[in-house]
């Protein structure tokens, strides 16, 4: 169970730090005309002002392995429960009417997108910590982060 200070931070959130920020001073004059138009540099200067809250490397490859894994399957078996119903028709071996076809492999559709959005919550983001591996426990926490996020951002948008 995680602790208090990490179950309050939003996902992402970056952790707080004590150290004291420098002042901010003017930015220097470029020195050459070639300088200031540069889009190399103008991207150098950028990625030092990197969104904060971006998923981490480390945490979205994982969230990728799971969503592919926990949608991957139950779409392949959708997909592949057509040309199982195929067969069984043209060799005789079952006669099933369309639908019945048509039922298995939209509900096994339905579980890949079901299984995206699990991969997703299920999958640990903390980049420091893999998780298990059904992802339980990190399905709890990160509905719960979520839905405060949610609270958070309707209090925010409230007219006073």
């Amino acid at each position: 169970m995680p602790s208090d200070s990490k179950r309050d931070r939003l996902p992402f959130e970056p952790r707080k730090n004590n150290q004291k920020k420098p002042e901010k001073t003017a930015p220097a004059a470029p020195k050459s005309k070639t300088a200031a138009k540069s889009p190399k540099s103008s991207l150098r200067r950028d990625r030092g002002n990197a969104n904060l809250s971006a998923i981490p490397d480390v945490v979205s490859k994982r969230m990728g392995r799971r969503m592919a894994i926990f949608c991957g399957i139950p779409s392949i078996m959708g997909m592949s429960s057509l040309l199982v119903f195929y067969w069984l028709k043209t060799n005789n071996i079952i006669d099933l009417p369309p639908y019945v076809a048509l039922a298995v492999s939209f509900g096994f559709l339905g579980l890949g997108v079901l299984g995206l959005s699990y991969g997703l919550f299920s999958t640990c983001w903390d980049d420091d910590r893999i998780g298990s591996l059904l992802g339980i426990d990190e399905l709890k926490t990160n509905i719960g982060r979520t839905q405060d996020a949610w609270r958070a951002s309707r209090e925010k948008a409230k007219p006073d």
